[in-house]
Parts: C-alpha cells; structure tokens; sequence
C-alpha cells in the first residue's frame, strides 16, 4: 500500500467473512495508522435448518457475534456493527432496506477504501451484499472513496460457477500480519471446518501462500478492483 488510508469500510455478509477474506489487510490497516469499520450484515446460523429458527439457533448467534467482537479486538479494528439479517435470505428483503443499511455506515464512515464481496459468489448473501455497497458507494460529487476491492471469500468464491471468475488485481502482502488472521478465525470455530474443507485454517494458509507467490511474496491477499479513484 503506497497511498495513505486513514479510514476504511469493509462490509461482509456474515460473521467470519471479514476475516476469511481480508484479516491480514485489515491488520495493515490499522498497523499503518488506519481506522476500520466492519460492517455484517446478516446474522449467521439460522440457514442451517429448514425453516429460520432464530429461538432455536440463538445461543449460535450470540456465539457469533462475540466471535466477531473478539476477532476485531485481536485484529484490532473498531467493534463491529451488526445489520441481522436473515442468514442465506437476504433475497428476500427489499433489496432498498439492504441498501439503506450500508449507506447509513458510508455515511457515518466517510470510508477511503471499501471493500466487500467478490460480485459472483455462490452465496446469495455476498452477491447482494456486493451489489447493495456498489449502489450506496455510488460516485456522487463529494463522495470521498477512493477504492472499492472485492475480496474472496473461501468455500463461496471458488465454488461458484456462474459469471465472471474471481480475477485478482490488487495484491496485499500480509507476511507480518498473518498469525493474528489466523488467530482471528480460531475463535470463529463454530465455522471453521477440518482439513481438506475450503474453509479450513490449513487451506487459509496455503490460499495466502499462492496469492504471495504469484505476486512474489511470502504470503498475501488477493482483491478483483471494482473502482480506483486517484485524487
């Protein structure tokens, strides 16, 4: 990163995803002076039975949040914000409530950077959700973001099959920064899953290692450029 970031927005669709897809680029962040606003939009767990339960998945979703609250701390961003919508169902809300939510953070953020979801993921989550910042980060006059990164999200990104395949551009090297990443998503373990799952810690390990060594560095994270403005 050459140019100077002081506040950063990244907008995820559940918790885990901030950190599965950029927790060491958050850390550099804040290692070089930034400030970082996490923004979920939807709750998490609810989507693994069939009908939303939320009385029956509620210890699940406090465990969640806290998850979050602890992952920012180690990561050290600001306490993450909490939008609670419908796990796996956000396309079936008005898609101007969604909208409204994360305009409400641009607004009180005045974000340099954003970064949110690649557009063609298989979750149906990350999909609106990168189409809901793409609409409230709109390039109005007096809009002071200056980048939009989509970032990958591991068992989502590299599942889909439709649309435009993740392409990355726009490489962070997160040698320093890695360790608290990885102890960041140790205390997501109600999400993690053992080896050879995507979502495993040794399949983030290795995912960092071919991003840095395809841009020649021991280990990075990968962002598709949505926007660049170079004020």
């Amino acid at each position: 990163m050459t140019e100077v970031v002081d506040r950063v927005l990244v907008v995820a669709a559940h918790p885990d995803d901030e950190i599965l897809g950029l927790g060491g680029t958050l850390a550099r962040h804040v290692d070089e002076g930034a400030t970082v606003d996490v923004l979920i939009m939807a709750e998490g767990a609810t989507s693994r039975d069939v009908m939303r339960d939320t009385s029956g998945r509620a210890g699940e979703m406090t465990a969640l949040r806290v998850a979050a609250q602890r992952a920012a701390e180690i990561i050290g961003t600001r306490a993450p914000r909490f939008g609670g919508f419908p796990d796996n169902r956000m396309d079936g809300l008005d898609r101007l409530d969604v909208i409204k939510l994360v305009e409400a953070a641009v607004k009180e953020v005045r974000p340099d950077v954003v970064y949110t979801h690649h557009p063609h993921d298989l979750n149906i989550d990350h999909r609106i959700t990168h189409e809901a910042v793409l609409t409230a980060c709109r390039p109005l006059p007096g809009v002071p973001i200056s980048a939009i990164y989509a970032y990958e999200t591991v068992s989502s990104t590299e599942w889909a099959v439709e649309g435009t395949a993740f392409k990355p551009a726009h490489f962070v090297e997160i040698t320093a920064q890695l360790a608290r990443k990885i102890a960041a998503l140790e205390v997501y373990a109600l999400e993690m899953r053992p080896i050879p799952h995507a979502r495993s810690i040794e399949a983030v390990r290795a995912l960092a290692s071919v991003r840095g060594a395809s841009v020649g560095v021991p280990v990075a994270e990968a962002f598709t450029v949505v926007r660049q403005v170079r004020r």
